[in-house]
């Protein structure tokens, strides 16, 4: 397999038209080796347009939902990132290349200490990786600028609202099989912009739960 040619028409053919047309997005999907992070048994499907295991009955998503995800956080690499559920550490990757630091947060201790390996081969270095269960939020001194959460839950809770600075903003996958759209969330003052991205489906975050006090 040409891997060059794999990747040009990855982001040519799947990504570009789902509107991922951010020029520094696309130059870290270009720069960031997707196939590093994927598991050798499916190392040929790497650029394909499906969910790849990574084992726990977890998956890495669609090149085309990571890279519209990690777009519309709209990074200018000033942030401090938030991302719950580590996985394979490829959209941790993509964040460390776009943001000032990352806090990526993964239940599987196996899972974080693969990306962690990963990471560390590619010499990235401002990503601190958390093992722990992050589904209800995550402790930080003066909140994230961005979160972005790669399981789905059936609304967002309220702890990650709160975590975000003002202006900051939250891109999620909510609703339950088979209804699932992405949003965004942007924090303004004391409300919450919601902006509906795109319909998908996601296996839920591990220990995902409806929380009562904020709904959406």
């Amino acid at each position: 397999m040409d891997i060059e040619q794999a990747r040009f028409n990855m982001i040519e053919q799947q990504i570009r038209p789902w509107d991922v047309l951010d020029a520094t997005v696309l130059d870290v999907l270009r720069q960031v080796p997707r196939e590093a992070f994927v598991p050798d048994d499916y190392r040929s499907l790497a650029f394909a347009d499906i969910k790849i295991p990574i084992g726990h009955g977890e998956v890495m998503m669609e090149p085309k939902v990571e890279a519209r995800m990690v777009q519309e956080l709209a990074l200018d690499g000033s942030e401090k990132v938030l991302e719950v559920g580590t996985g394979s550490g490829y959209v941790t990757a993509l964040l460390a290349r776009m943001a000032a630091s990352v806090v990526s947060v993964e239940i599987y201790k196996d899972l974080s200490n693969r990306a962690a390996e990963h990471l560390a081969a590619m010499g990235i270095g401002n990503v601190m990786l958390e093992s722990g269960d992050a589904s209800r939020g995550w402790p930080s001194a003066g909140g994230f600028d961005a979160i972005i959460l790669t399981g789905s839950v059936p609304q967002v809770p309220a702890a990650f609202i709160e975590a975000l600075k003002p202006g900051g903003r939250l891109v999620a996958i909510v609703g339950s099989e088979p209804v699932m759209e992405a949003i965004r969330l942007t924090r303004q003052g004391d409300g919450v912009d919601r902006t509906s991205l795109f319909d998908t489906l996601l296996a839920p975050l591990v220990n995902a739960a409806a929380p009562r006090q904020f709904v959406f």
